[in-house]
């Protein structure tokens, strides 16, 4: 039999869209809570007519008071579900995850129905991050069911930000199992060697969400000049320079991430002397540059964490975008990107364009970009879209 969940009562009006599938409901479509649930505990989801729509963890304490689990509101949600949908998860990466490649996301949050959590996978390691006060509370299972699974030599924890502060979570980092690496990993994707610092690094240590885009750029790359912007570990930088690009310059501004890029293109056969590394800030290298490029591609950093954020992150990608545009020759290939999850796929795009036409330029849309299927979204669910993107060209 069932446990019996507490109920959450939801205002007229404002069920449809969990009965539609979108796994979210704000707190201000809560009507009344029956009982007193606490942060992360599991609850049922009500309609105004007194209908049952779902599972899922509620958190009173958030903007989003409730996070879909299951629409089966008979199931029973214990360490047997969990190690099932955990088990459905890593079943498709085994399907989709290319030869030679050790670096890739295991766990993508809501887009593999698993609400706060994140896992990605570094050769024999793996990197966690907990986000939901819900997931915070079966932490220890789900680490259970990973080593029990995975069998992974360690697993560091990068469960920080303000996410887990708006769910009443304090940060945790440092690693939970296995030896601690002192030294960066080393890790193939499509049989490249990267070097990774999941402690240090951003995000987890690499882009794993730009690899399909990374093959992208790298069947553009024959004789071009290539221009890569916000370059971090230069990964970007060694695709396109595998793929026959005459020079490549990566830009950063962080010293350390260019000595990792050097690092990169030097393991995979490429001369940092002939693909140059250079420390500077973006913005300004492209306003004072005097070189035309063939291709250029900006990967920036998200611009908005925030809604309040995105008046200032539009004028910033308008900005970046203008620049990059005015450094292309004529008939030039611009990849752009922006991983702000308050940007969408729309605004991004008009944003684009308003740069372009800024330039005096008409642009082609080739191509729309995205993250790769490592990183599932529900469809159902279009906030899960975070990281868009463009492949241009600027018409001669």
């Amino acid at each position: 039999m069932a446990p019996k969940y507490p109920n959450i009562f939801l205002k007229a009006g404002r069920d449809y869209a969990l009965i539609k599938g979108h796994p979210w409901v704000f707190s201000g479509a809560v009507g009344k809570v029956e009982g007193k649930p606490s942060p992360g505990d599991i609850v049922t989801a009500v309609s105004s007519s007194g209908v049952p729509i779902g599972l899922g963890f509620y958190n009173p304490l958030t903007d989003i008071a409730f996070r879909l689990l299951a629409p089966d509101t008979t199931r029973t949600i214990d360490a047997a579900f969990w190690e099932k949908r955990l088990q459905a998860a890593m079943e498709l990466r085994n399907r989709i995850i290319p030869p030679q490649t050790t670096a890739y996301r295991l766990v993508n949050a809501e887009g593999d129905l698993l609400p706060g959590l994140i896992v990605d996978r570094y050769g024999d390691g793996l990197v966690i991050t907990i986000g939901t006060a819900g997931m915070e509370k079966i932490r220890e299972t789900i680490l259970e069911i990973l080593i029990r699974h995975l069998s992974p030599s360690w697993i560091y924890e990068r469960s920080d930000g303000r996410s887990r502060r708006v769910e009443g979570l304090e940060d945790r980092i440092g690693f939970i199992h296995g030896k601690e690496i002192l030294t960066d990993v080393t890790v193939l994707e499509n049989g490249f060697t990267f070097t990774v610092d999941p402690v240090q690094g951003q995000k987890t240590g690499f882009f794993l969400d730009q690899r399909v885009n990374r093959e992208r750029i790298r069947t553009l790359g024959q004789g071009a000049t290539v221009l890569n912007c916000f370059a971090y570990t230069g990964a970007f930088s060694v695709y396109a320079a595998s793929g026959g690009a005459d020079r490549v310059v990566s830009v950063d501004i962080s010293e350390g991430a260019n000595e990792i890029a050097r690092r990169n293109l030097v393991q995979n056969g490429f001369s940092p002397g002939e693909h140059p590394v250079v420390k500077a800030d973006v913005f300004s290298f492209l306003r004072d540059a005097q070189e035309r490029f063939d291709l250029i591609v900006l990967d920036p950093p998200a611009f908005a964490k925030s809604k309040k954020e995105v008046p200032r992150a539009t004028r910033g990608y308008k900005d970046i975008n203008l620049q990059a545009v005015r450094c292309l020759k004529d008939g030039g290939l611009l990849a752009t990107f922006s991983c702000s999850n308050h940007i969408d796929a729309a605004l991004f795009g008009k944003i684009v364009q308003g740069a372009v036409s800024d330039a005096g330029k008409t642009a082609q849309l080739l191509q729309a970009l995205g993250p790769g299927p490592d990183h599932p979204v529900n469809l159902a669910h279009p906030e899960g879209h975070y990281l868009k993107g463009c492949l241009l060209r600027i018409a001669p």
